[in-house]
């Protein structure tokens, strides 16, 4: 049987986040949708398999696999299967400073996107919706910052409408660096401020400004987030890694300090998360 697979966030963080979520999911057999007054948020649509048509406001336009479109808010538009079955991923989104990440990264309109058969980011909504499903996000931050994430991928590629910047040294390409540099440093305990600035080799002010600017939070506060982020996967995982392990892969020096952290972040203990999940 197939199964539609979505996931709402509170309604509540749409107001409060930088970027929030306000629904991800899967739907395997995509039926007819018609909004003659649009969304009232932001909306990703997607093809995984099969092929669509959407019509954006009386132009229609082919959805093949690969390629996707984001929608503005209170845009007219009608989706369809072209023929037989269609697969969809769609997420939808709003928050204080949905407006400014998307025109950092020149996006003004609603925009169709393309990107290769084995591009990463073409499973990005699937996985989000995986750790969605899991629980314990309360409060919208992973979820905020996984839909970051995802519009740092996309803008990577292509796309069919102007308005779009390909390849500007943006706000968002420079955040694209210093967080990849993050993930790839979490289990490194020495990292500090100095040295998330100096990848991009711009003051610690400048930097701090930047992250504030769209997650609401400085950089620091953002890198315990991903640690945190990692420290669950691995808490989930069939792994079973001792919770001082844990806390030494994700760059924390000991465990008490983990736990402390683990415990003021999510609202309980790395045991109980685990035991919850």
């Amino acid at each position: 049987m197939l199964v539609h697979r979505r996931v709402v966030m509170p309604f509540e963080q749409l107001g409060r986040l930088p970027l929030a979520v306000e629904s991800v999911g899967l739907n395997p057999d995509q039926e007819r949708i018609v909004r003659p007054d649009g969304y009232p948020y932001y909306h990703w649509l997607q093809t995984m398999s099969g092929r669509g048509r959407i019509a954006v406001e009386g132009r229609s336009h082919p959805l093949p696999s690969g390629s996707g479109i984001l929608l503005f808010p209170s845009v007219a538009h009608t989706y369809e299967a072209e023929e037989g079955r269609w697969e969809t991923a769609y997420l939808t989104f709003g928050g204080a400073a949905a407006d400014s990440i998307l025109a950092a990264a020149g996006v003004h309109q609603s925009t169709f996107f393309q990107w290769p058969a084995d591009a990463a980011a073409g499973r990005l909504i699937e996985q989000m919706l995986e750790r969605l499903e899991q629980g314990g996000d309360v409060f919208g931050i992973e979820a905020s910052t996984s839909a970051y994430h995802f519009l740092l991928a996309m803008t990577r590629y292509p796309t069919s409408q102007p308005g779009r910047k390909n390849g500007d040294p943006d706000r968002l390409e420079q955040l694209r660096t210093v967080i990849e540099w993050m993930e790839s440093r979490c289990s490194d305990p020495s990292v500090g401020m100095d040295q998330i600035a100096g990848v991009l080799n711009l003051s610690s002010r400048r930097v701090n400004g930047l992250f504030r600017e769209t997650f609401g939070q400085s950089p620091y506060a953002y890198f315990i987030q991903l640690r945190l982020r990692k420290a669950k996967e691995m808490l989930t995982s069939s792994s079973p890694l001792s919770v001082r392990e844990v806390a030494e892969r994700v760059g924390f020096r000991d465990a008490s300090h983990f736990i402390a952290t683990f415990r003021r972040h999510v609202g309980m203990t790395p045991e109980q998360f685990r035991r919850l999940h």
